[in-house]
Parts: structure tokens; sequence; C-alpha cells
């Protein structure tokens, strides 16, 4: 765990909404905003915006734990030296405090306002994040992207049983969807910021088992998210623009990925350009596929 830092500045606003990791939570609040949409039942609107505001929050917490907790290894990578805990402008007791404040009212208020299954859903969520793989897994296995990949997952089940009440097979798929999303999501990051993980004795896969392995991992597991993405259509859950619009993402994505599955190793001075494209694609992937769950519902008139 980090060590206490003895001189901080003044934290402001921007500070504790660096600690939030907008960046990273917009996507989980848009498939969890998608999974309440796509759920074959309606919400009433103050509602479904409560959930999606508990989740925000959620997520946000849950973040702001995580850097509580890796502030000295932040410290010790480029990527994130300049984040509020390591560059010294906040102190660690408040990032923590700030971090339980928001997940414990994440927590209280979906159980009240909603239903208390979606709010048990997002407390394990939580504690997956900041405990199970942050504490955990992160610095123990490289298998921690794998594993901890079902801290991101949960979002679209938690919209979704937000709306229903109830766990059917449909969110469960969602769920996998991510879980198998997030290795080469992650991993191909991994690959162009190994030097800072290496710095600081996280065991990252490139770190652990080498480029040549983690990069064969990406292709398979870009090869499984193909026929995954389509299994909602397979099951009934959706109709035929998801599954064309699944099939033309997944296979742009298995395309990014295979030139970065052959290669063996990158040089130095390729800036390894089929990484950064993966890692960029990902992002919208995962976008787009969720946007056409909620298109293909809407077409269907439910």
């Amino acid at each position: 765990m980090a060590t206490v830092q003895t001189q901080t500045l003044p934290a402001d606003w921007r500070d504790f909404l660096s600690l939030t990791k907008p960046g990273v939570i917009s996507l989980v609040v848009f498939t969890g905003l998608c999974g309440l949409l796509a759920a074959p039942v309606h919400i009433h609107p103050v509602l479904g915006f409560t959930a999606i505001l508990c989740i925000a929050m959620g997520a946000a917490g849950s973040a702001a734990l995580n850097q509580w907790w890796e502030a000295d290894l932040d410290k010790g990578m480029k990527r994130t030296a300049k984040r509020p805990l390591p560059a010294g402008r906040m102190d660690r007791t408040s990032a923590r405090d700030f971090g339980i404040g928001l997940s414990a009212a994440s927590v209280v208020i979906m159980g009240l306002a909603i239903n208390v299954l979606s709010a048990v859903i997002l407390l394990v969520s939580i504690f997956y994040y900041a405990v199970v793989y942050t504490i955990w897994l992160k610095p123990r296995t490289p298998q921690n992207i794998v594993i901890g990949g079902g801290a991101g997952a949960f979002p679209p089940m938690i919209g979704w049983v937000a709306a229903t009440g109830d766990i059917t097979l449909m969110p469960v798929v969602l769920f996998l969807i991510i879980f198998m999303w997030t290795p080469p999501h992650f991993w191909a990051l991994a690959l162009f910021v190994q030097t800072d993980y290496a710095k600081v004795g996280i065991p990252m896969m490139p770190v652990v088992a080498g480029e040549k392995s983690t990069r064969r991992q990406i292709l398979a597991y870009s090869v499984i998210l193909l026929p995954l993405s389509l299994v909602p259509w397979f099951i009934g859950g959706t109709g035929l623009f998801y599954a064309v619009s699944a099939a033309v993402l997944s296979g742009l994505f298995l395309a990014f990925a295979v030139p970065v599955g052959l290669r063996s190793r990158s040089g130095e001075d390729d800036a390894m350009k089929p990484e950064k494209r993966l890692f960029k694609y990902s992002i919208l992937y995962l976008f787009l596929l969720f946007a056409a769950l909620v298109a293909d519902r809407m077409l269907a008139g439910v």
C-alpha cells in the first residue's frame, strides 16, 4: 500500500474529478445505460436516471480507492505520475474518504430507490475492483486483467437488473462480452507501456510472459469475442440489426488484432502503431456494440 505523503498542496474540485477517472467511467456509465435501455421493460425516467447516477458514483468511488491504494505505484510510472496523489496535490486520507463515501452512497441509494438486487451487484462490482483487482490480483498475477475484468463487466448487468429486478441469460451474456473484451483491450495498452509496469514491479502479462505470449493471447481472445458478441442474437435477445452490427464490429476488432498477434516483437522505433490502433478501436468497439444493442431494441419497438 502507498505510504503517506508528508507535504501536499491544497486539492481543488478538478483533483477530486481526476480521482474518479472520468475517461474510464464514461464507458462504464454508457454500458450501464445501454443495459438499462435494452431491458425488455420500461423504467420511469427518474428511476432510470437514479440508477445510472448510482452506477457512475460506484465506478467513481472505486476508481478513487484504486488511486488511493496505488499512489506510490502511480508516482513511479510516467503515464500516471501527474495524478493528484503522486503529484502531491491531495492527501491520501481525503482520497480514501472520498472513495468510500461515493461507493457507500451509490449502494445505499440504489437499494432504497431502485431494488436490492441491483444494489448488491453494484456493491460486488465496487468490491471486485477496489479490493479483489487492485489489492489482491494486480500486484500478484499476470492474469490480473483476465480475472479482474469482471469488475468492468458488471454495469450492463446492473442496468438491466435495475430495470427488470431479476437476472436472466441476456445480462449474463452482456457481462461475458465485456469480460472477454477486457484482456485484448488492456493488453494492447500494456504492450506499449510495459516499461512503466516493469519499473514498479506490476506483473502485467507482457512483463511476465513476454510480448510473444501476450500477442498470441490478444489474438485468441479476439477470435473468441467474435462469436460471443453474436450470442445475444442466437438466444433471441436481439434482432438482425444487432447481429449484423456485432458481426461487422467484431470482424474489424479481429482485423485490428491480427497484426498485433502475429508480430513476434516490436522495435523501439515503430511506436507500436498496430497495438495503439487496436487499443483505440477497442474503446470505440464497445461504445458502438452497445449502442447497436439499444438501437436494435428501439427498432423492435419494445
